[in-house]
């Protein structure tokens, strides 16, 4: 059978090699608030186990009280650490009160009225406290998808709970002798490495976590345009062949914006790249006040923008471009001075059973739209009639993209 000072020397070189992996994850994604409770977690753990070891050459409970304290504290800041990951706000009055109780608890039955079962009691039940409170969190679904890590730490979590409540039973009971630091029974030493393992099963949990976590925020990136912040021609492509597959299935027609800022290359002539860069932002944030939840807006390249209207048909997408129109006229109209005035022309389409799935076919046909508009004077919408051609050849080139998918 293992010896105690083993399995605690164990316990301590165990959570500080975590301690050590959070504290770089930490370091190296300074926005990851929850590494940070984790972190402190780890180390504050190795430190609680390092004071309880410290019972074998001291002939007093003191490192008892003082290991079992900061173990307790160390298992609040992990429970602390599933908030902040669920960006649920926290507080240090719970853990506080907890560690708190804790100490006066295990003080009585250490120095008024000596009680192994009782002591075991009290600390099994501060250890459970935090685990069962982020259940919930760990096991609920967020954004229809459960993390992985995440249900790996609530099945450990659940575990860990089981075993504590089999102690407590054990030693109310007298089943397998006393919980003792100093001389474990084989069963208590089993039971003692099966919670250390599962610890750092808990541990591993998080680790999945923050993997998931900061693997899913390089993918939003990789989605985004840097200058403007909204979607860009990758991810407007992805929503769009989305929006094609569900109105095949249902029958449900979506409509599709494509605008262009009029005269923006003499923008950027006259007035620098930089204020060209202005001007994409300004006019970002103008048109997202005109749209409603669910709407798109993605910038496709130089200063051509898109927007997907899911479940609207021609007529709303006209509305929402009138929409469009009207906050930037608004704009140019208060310009004074150095401002630069932004006239945007858009094309309105909509999905039909001959686009099917084939999302080019749709932008095909809103650039058709677009063309009308800036071939009619621009600062203006048109939607897309597929009966006239608007231009020698322009036509031609529409059917024959449609014919590429046919």
């Amino acid at each position: 059978m293992l010896s105690v000072p083993t399995l605690w020397t164990v316990f301590v070189v165990n959570f500080l090699a975590l301690g050590l992996i959070w504290a770089y994850v930490m370091r190296s994604y300074p926005k990851f608030e929850a590494a940070r409770f984790w972190t402190g977690s780890a180390f504050a753990a190795a430190a609680g186990a390092a004071l309880a070891s410290l019972r074998v050459v001291v002939d007093s409970l003191l490192p008892l009280l003082a290991g079992g304290t900061v173990l307790i504290f160390a298992a609040c800041l992990a429970a602390m650490g599933i908030k902040r990951f669920y960006d649920r706000e926290v507080t240090w009055r719970g853990t506080a009160l907890i560690t708190g109780l804790t100490f006066a608890g295990l003080s009585f039955f250490i120095f008024a009225y000596d009680s192994v079962p009782m002591r075991t009691l009290i600390y099994s039940v501060a250890q459970s406290l935090p685990l069962v409170l982020t259940l919930k969190l760990l096991l609920s679904r967020q954004d229809g998808r459960q993390n992985p890590g995440a249900r790996l730490a609530g099945t450990v979590a659940i575990l860990i709970v089981a075993i504590y409540a089999l102690r407590v039973a054990g030693n109310l009971l007298h089943i397998g002798g006393d919980f003792s630091y100093i001389q474990f029974s084989p069963l208590q030493a089993a039971l003692f490495l099966i919670l250390m393992f599962l610890s750092m099963a808990w541990n591993f949990g998080f680790l999945l976590m923050a993997m998931d976590r900061l693997r899913n925020e390089v993918a939003d990136l990789a989605l985004l345009d840097d200058l403007t912040g909204v979607g860009n021609r990758r991810h407007l492509l992805q929503r769009l062949t989305e929006e094609c597959a569900r109105s095949e299935r249902g029958g449900e027609p979506f409509a599709l914006l494509v605008i262009d800022l009029d005269g923006f290359k003499r923008v950027n002539d006259t007035h620098g790249h930089a204020a060209g860069d202005a001007c994409l932002q300004h006019f970002t944030l103008m048109a997202q006040t005109r749209l409603r939840p669910g709407d798109m807006l993605a910038r496709t390249g130089g200063d051509e923008f898109c927007i997907v209207l899911p479940a609207s048909t021609l007529r709303e997408g006209a509305m929402i471009a009138r929409r469009v129109l009207d906050v930037c006229r608004e704009d140019a109209e208060a310009c004074v001075g150095a401002d630069i005035p932004i006239g945007v022309s858009i094309g309105v389409a909509q999905w039909s059973r001959e686009i099917g799935p084939f999302p080019d076919r749709l932008i095909v046909a809103a650039d058709h739209a677009l063309y009308d508009a800036k071939n009619n004077g621009k600062n203006r919408y048109a939607v897309y009639d597929p009966a006239p051609p608007l231009a020698p050849g322009y036509d031609a080139a529409f059917k024959q993209a449609l014919r590429k998918h046919a």
